[in-house]
């Protein structure tokens, strides 16, 4: 992917040196993604309530003072990142109000193993990328790129470029007002409550999409960088999670998508450039 560095974004606040330190969960990698997913299935409990057990930290526990860490060895990387996140929220802040919303910037924010968040209590590195609605944030710890390049074999900075404006697609989601309607939903008609979860995911592809077709329109996707792409919605589907963790696929429990399914929106998002297009709970 062609891009210019412009230094760290306005809206990137950075929390690697505030990490949770010893103890506690650590990095436990997407390996641990798998692990609690099916814990989670098996004790009918929230992800993250599990990951703030494994912390050491409820949703209670203040969060640590913001002391980045200067490593050089990541600054390119958060350069990138912070590229992709000015562009994707250039590209909405012109787009959204077209569908009569103006659209307010979400904050980037970098952690190392472990996070409290402001809304949405504590998470560490095994959660992946999030966003959390409550105080408008998407979370990454770069760690996740790594394993998702060596682990799920999705390398690529395209591939890295995918989670983060799948996680803005969030935010676009929380503006419209998607998001509380779907949680509206969720508490009307629990029986249904996942396959919501998995059209809100697979909406957030079809955005990302969205802003890889403007990405795209611009020049600066070179050849392979959509492939890069749709092999990262691939290795984060639900299927290939269940697969990789116990080897059985049950798909009355996903909450993501299938591989296929992830593939499909995000490519929808990327041929049409239109978020019109990205209706999934039509």
């Amino acid at each position: 992917m062609k891009w210019t560095s412009g230094g760290r974004s306005r809206n990137l606040e950075d929390r690697r040196g505030a990490s949770g330190g010893g103890g506690g969960m650590g990095r436990l990698g997407l390996g641990g993604i798998v692990l609690v997913v099916i814990v989670a299935l098996v004790t009918k409990q929230n992800p993250m309530t599990i990951l703030g057990i494994l912390g050491g930290a409820g949703e209670g526990a203040p969060p640590a003072a913001a002391a980045p860490l200067d490593d050089p060895a990541e600054e390119k990387a958060v350069e990138f990142v912070s590229f992709v996140l000015d562009d994707a929220q250039v590209m909405w802040s012109s787009l959204l109000p077209t569908l009569g919303t103006p659209y307010r910037p979400a904050t980037l924010v970098l952690f190392r193993d472990r996070v409290t968040t402001s809304g949405c209590g504590a998470a560490g590195a095994a959660s992946g990328p999030f966003y959390c609605p409550a105080d408008e944030k998407v979370y990454i710890d770069l760690s996740f790129y790594r394993e998702l390049a060596e682990r799920f074999g999705a390398p690529g900075d395209f591939a890295e470029a995918y989670v983060l404006a799948h996680e803005i697609g969030h935010h676009v989601q929380n503006v419209l007002g998607t998001n509380a309607e779907v949680s509206r939903l969720q508490r009307q008609r629990p029986d249904v409550a996942n396959q919501l979860s998995v059209r809100l995911e697979l909406q957030a592809d079809c955005y990302s999409g969205v802003w890889a077709y403007r990405a795209a329109r611009d020049g600066r996707l070179e050849p392979g960088d959509l492939e890069e792409g749709l092999r990262a919605a691939a290795a984060v589907g639900d299927d290939r999670m269940q697969q990789m963790g116990s080897g059985e696929v049950q798909q009355e429990s996903w909450t993501h998508g299938s591989s296929e399914q992830r593939m499909t929106w995000f490519k929808r998002g990327f041929d049409t450039g239109d978020p019109r297009r990205c209706d999934t709970f039509e």
